[in-house]
């Protein structure tokens, strides 16, 4: 027998008899590793002739071959038995109680949404959606804001350096109105939405934040004047604050894509230092509170939009999903919304088993 088929048994032998990872590595080191035999014996090779490493050279790596091979057998081996000695040593207890408060709430952003979804869908409305980055022709030339608008200014809108498709710019949109146009070219009249999401403006204080939610509604038909959007206000609002005693204030307004326009106050009354909605605002002790804007869709966004303007008449309004939250729930600090405190969250999330539904009461809490 060779000294390398002698080597090879030896080596064989040690490592089928390794207890333990730790002693196979250690036989690892002494036979394979830099200092290792049989690592010595390749580098032998370098100082033989052509002749000699011709014929020593197969031996030595068939030799290294097989104690790798070997080594990598009884790893898998003792592997597979510690893991198998730790599965039959670890239990998971699965009659453990659940917790008795429940995990996790719905946040109040979330909890308004899907009021206000429940609330227009029982009026008709769908919901439509749209890119959160827009251009500046959705976001402003389509709705009737020229170049020297404010509204378009650094300070107030965030800009991207990219380039728009149609060669303006790109932007987070500042209000969603865009969706309106996008839904009046994609899908023309007649037409009911609402748009809620996310939109950007350069601001922060403890009412406005950088990025906030805003819900839009537009109807676009025939025969459609001021009227139809003070009742769909009126009917919004009682149903949303979960009372009748909603009293309106129409104000004369500005907005680009409306004409004419119109803000909206609702009254309230001071109880205990808070503003309770109700009551009109020019009894004694009550006062009014702007709450939305909105007015009667501009011809030039109708037929920017591809309608005909003649035929087709419509209204539209905006306002904060943050700022109706922090009016029913009484929050009063915008940022807080954003802060991800559990305390806030407990305090003012609702359990996700209270799904609104204008049976049981939309503003249902547990």
């Amino acid at each position: 027998m060779s000294d390398h088929d002698q080597t090879g048994q030896e080596a064989q032998s040690r490592i089928s008899a390794a207890e333990d990872l730790s002693a196979l590595e250690a036989l690892r080191v002494e036979y394979l590793g830099k200092q290792g035999s049989i690592s010595g014996l390749l580098k032998t090779l370098g100082k033989m002739t052509p002749e000699e490493r011709q014929e020593k050279a197969p031996a030595i790596q068939a030799l290294r071959q097989s104690v790798t091979d070997a080594i990598t057998a009884r790893k898998a081996e003792l592997e597979a038995a510690e893991l198998e000695a730790r599965l039959a040593t670890e239990t998971l207890d699965l009659t453990l109680p659940a917790p008795q408060a429940p995990q996790g709430s719905v946040h109040p952003v979330s909890q308004v949404m899907d009021e206000l979804a429940e609330i227009f869908a029982d009026l008709g409305f769908a919901v439509a959606t749209g890119p959160e980055i827009e251009d500046d022709w959705y976001n402003f030339t389509a709705l009737n804001m020229p170049e020297s608008h404010p509204a378009r200014a650094m300070h107030d809108t965030f800009y991207f350096p990219d380039t728009a498709p149609k060669g303006g710019k790109m932007l987070l949109r500042t209000h969603t109105s865009p969706v309106q146009v996008r839904t009046m070219l994609a899908e023309g009249a007649p037409l009911r939405i609402i748009a809620p999401g996310r939109v950007y403006r350069s601001d922060s204080d403890a009412t406005h934040t950088p990025m906030f939610h805003q819900i839009e509604g537009l109807v676009i038909d025939k025969g459609i004047h001021l009227g139809h959007l003070k009742w769909t206000l009126e009917t919004f609002l009682k149903a949303f604050f979960e009372t009748e005693d909603i009293v309106l204030r129409l104000r004369p307004s500005y907005f680009p894509f409306t004409e004419p326009s119109v803000e909206v106050d609702v009254g309230f009354a001071i109880e205990n230092g808070k503003r309770i909605l109700g009551g009109s605002g020019d009894e004694a002790g009550h006062g009014w509170m702007e709450l939305l804007g909105s007015g009667m869709v501009n011809r030039r966004v109708i037929e920017m939009s591809g309608l005909d303007p003649d035929e087709w008449q419509g209204f539209a309004f905006g306002v904060g999903v943050d700022r109706l939250a922090m009016l029913k729930y009484g929050m009063d600090d915008l940022r807080a919304f954003f802060d991800g405190d559990t305390r806030w969250l407990n305090h003012y999330g609702f359990s996700p088993f209270d799904q609104p539904t204008l049976s049981a009461g939309v503003g249902a809490r547990s």
